[in-house]
């Protein structure tokens, strides 16, 4: 689909520690491989890790000639395992309707797999205007520009120049492994405490005519 129109709002969100928190779901479906498989995986430590794609992090547990089947693997077993056990952040759905009643548009760019991040969102009764998935860090460009998003909001220094590659507002939130100090000296032009805030920066930053707001 084509961008929207010059002038008007569309904001991008990142989907893990951001809009939901993936940490149960898929602490249980690393143990679930585990067991599967026979390969120990310390499912504690990789929820401390999330945001870059799933091959990352089982590089640490498997040989690189199996990352691509257990790749497969992992996400055919998420769905039933994970999509239940996963809530959404705190402020999430409020972020996204500040969006829409702002008369813009609410995208989700993720680094997940895109069938298994459609199920998660479905499952909370979040639905954004546009989904693309399976796309990491300075990739997220592509989808922010393609969509015309002017602010970007994830977790993750990824995150942050994913939406600075792209020339987009990165609003940041420390959710994710990334602290506040951690994202501001990666570029995040403001870094809210969680997504609670995000509505009364968006009517800031609405009203500032589309000025970069300042960095909170």
């Amino acid at each position: 689909m084509t961008s929207m129109a010059s002038g008007a709002l569309t904001v991008g969100f990142d989907l893990d520690m951001t809009l939901i928190d993936s940490r149960p779901g898929i602490h249980a479906c690393y143990l679930a491989l585990a067991e599967r498989t026979g390969t120990f995986i310390d499912a504690d430590l990789a929820v401390t890790r999330l945001g870059p794609p799933l091959a990352e992090e089982l590089v640490h547990w498997f040989p690189a000639h199996q990352i691509e089947a257990m790749s497969d693997l992992y996400r055919a077993m998420y769905p039933a395992i994970a999509i239940t056990a996963t809530p959404a952040m705190t402020g999430a759905r409020e972020a996204m309707a500040a969006v829409r009643e702002s008369g813009g548009r609410a995208i989700v760019v993720t680094a997940k797999y895109e069938p298994n991040a459609g199920l998660h969102l479905a499952h909370l009764g979040i639905e954004p205007d546009e989904l693309i998935g399976d796309l990491w860090a300075e990739q997220k460009a592509l989808a922010l520009r393609e969509h015309g998003a002017s602010v970007y909001v994830g977790d993750h220094v990824g995150d942050v120049r994913g939406a600075r590659t792209a020339g987009a507002l990165s609003v940041a939130v420390p959710t994710g492994p990334c602290d506040a100090a951690e994202l501001r000296a990666a570029g995040a032009d403001v870094v809210l405490d969680d997504l609670t805030h995000f509505p009364a920066w968006l009517a800031s930053y609405s009203g500032c005519s589309g000025a970069t707001a300042a960095r909170a």
